[in-house]
């Protein structure tokens, strides 16, 4: 439940172009098949259920290993998705305004008093966590009070009713009691449960079967797992009725998260401009933002969006990623909360279902360009008129030495790639390279002038430990 575990759009690195097939070959489905298998055995997680979305459509759902301590494994077994639900509330407050009972700009204090700042805190900074509410549940394990049930009303009255952590709408701090809140907002203009409304407003429509998490135990579904340190995995006692509430209340299937993945895709359920609100980062009174939007991250890497959200349940983590213009999902739930197995699976199923995008040709020329740079110094020459004055000057004699003698025993480079965008800074163009020989990777920075002649400004070679 905390950022660390909901901030995966930071690290995904394989973005993807859209799949010119949709159904999963046979191929892929054994490449599918081996890497969720041999995930599982080399991390201890249990088990993992699975999802895949290609062409707008659901084409893989399965479920693998152990889910529980007796029962057959189900690929129609809900697992428990934590705060991949906070989407579900913020959609639940969108069709809320839809319907002309709120305004996202309306202030807490109308629906939910007694809450610190609530005259000036919004719903909107409630579902972007930029209200400055401290959160609840900061801990990636389950403290002490949560042995115990739990209202909503008691987790405002011991959380939401401290000193705000900062002012509302200046900083971005994911809290859980936010969502809370939001829960409470919804229940009271809705006449019904959250999960009741969820159900009539949103799953009903779609066929998804879903349920509260707190209920979703005992036999028929998935037990949650834990590890201390490096000892043996356990089973873990699940949070006591309550204190998940509305920031991450839902268990389901990986095909009935995929199947609101896919409603996402269709812009169907909410209307599309809904839809784009949910996904669009709301900024901070500074003008900046980190990418998170009501209940979703999103972000952009090579041209190619995503939509983003983790989730963490005592003995549970679970990934879901939506590639918008690729018309693509993926679905990981897993039943350990002490492995980012559930990472790793989303990333490599994302690199066997997607299509890598071509290489952008401006990028493509400057890596050819620095190849051959590097190839001349290792050798001791320069084609001089490929770089600026500066550059020029950078290079003397000795230097020019130095990089003959210490790169050329290092032989020809296993592996001479770009890493990261490229990005303009001071009228030039940078770029960085990683260079991977047997014994060691070094890192080349480069400057140039825009264009793909330009000129290099920038050559310099140095180790990593990456």
């Amino acid at each position: 439940m905390t950022p660390f575990r909901s901030c995966f759009a930071a690290f995904l690195l394989i973005i993807a172009a859209p799949a010119a097939a949709q159904e999963l070959n046979p191929a892929e489905i054994a490449k599918v098949d081996s890497t969720v298998t041999d995930t599982l055995a080399k991390s201890g997680v249990p088990s993992a259920s699975i999802a895949i979305v290609r062409g707008g459509r659901i084409v893989y759902a399965k479920a693998y290993g152990k889910q529980a301590e007796s029962g057959a494994t189900r690929d129609d077994a809900p697992y428990q998705i934590a705060s991949i639900s906070k989407q579900f509330t913020a959609a639940a407050v969108l069709l809320l305004q839809r319907d002309g009972k709120l305004s996202l700009d309306d202030t807490v204090a109308k629906y939910v008093p007694g809450i610190t700042g609530g005259d000036t805190i919004t719903i909107r900074q409630l579902l972007s966590h930029t209200a400055g509410l401290q959160d609840y549940w900061p801990q990636d394990y389950s403290f002490k009070a949560m042995a115990t049930p739990v209202t909503p009303q008691q987790i405002v009255d011991r959380w939401a009713k401290k000193p705000l952590d900062f002012t509302p709408g200046t900083q971005w701090q994911y809290s859980n009691t936010g969502y809370v809140v939001a829960g409470m907002i919804v229940e009271k203009l809705s006449g019904q449960p959250l999960l009741d409304f969820l159900k009539a407003r949103i799953f009903k429509p779609l066929g998804i079967t879903a349920h509260d998490q707190d209920l979703a135990i005992g036999p028929g579904f998935p037990q949650g797992y834990g590890r201390a340190a490096l000892g043996p995995v356990r089973p873990v006692t699940p949070a006591a009725h309550g204190w998940l509430y509305a920031a991450g209340e839902l268990s389901m299937s990986a095909r009935s998260l995929a199947t609101w993945d896919v409603a996402r895709l269709d812009r169907t359920v909410l209307n599309p401009e809904d839809w784009a609100l949910q996904e669009t980062p709301v900024k901070l009174s500074d003008g900046t933002t980190n990418g998170y939007g009501l209940g979703v991250f999103s972000g952009a890497a090579n041209g190619h969006r995503f939509i983003e959200h983790s989730g963490e349940a005592v003995g549970f983590l679970s990934e879901n990623i939506v590639y918008p213009e690729d018309k693509a999902a993926i679905v990981v739930l897993t039943n350990s909360w002490s492995n980012e197995a559930f990472k790793v699976l989303a990333q490599k199923l994302s690199g066997i279902v997607l299509t890598p995008s071509a290489p952008d040709p401006v990028d493509a020329a400057a890596l050819a360009q620095v190849r051959q740079v590097f190839d001349q110094v290792r050798g001791g020459t320069l084609d001089r008129s490929r770089l600026t004055e500066n550059a020029n000057f950078y290079f003397s004699a000795t230097t020019l030495g130095d990089y003959r003698n210490s790169l050329a025993p290092l032989g020809t480079p296993r592996s001479f790639e770009q890493i990261g965008k490229a990005r303009l800074r001071g009228g030039f163009v940078n770029r960085t390279y990683r260079v991977t020989f047997p014994t060691i990777t070094l890192v080349i920075s480069t400057y140039a002038e825009p264009g793909s002649n330009g000129k290099i400004e920038q050559f310099l070679v140095a180790p990593t430990q990456q």
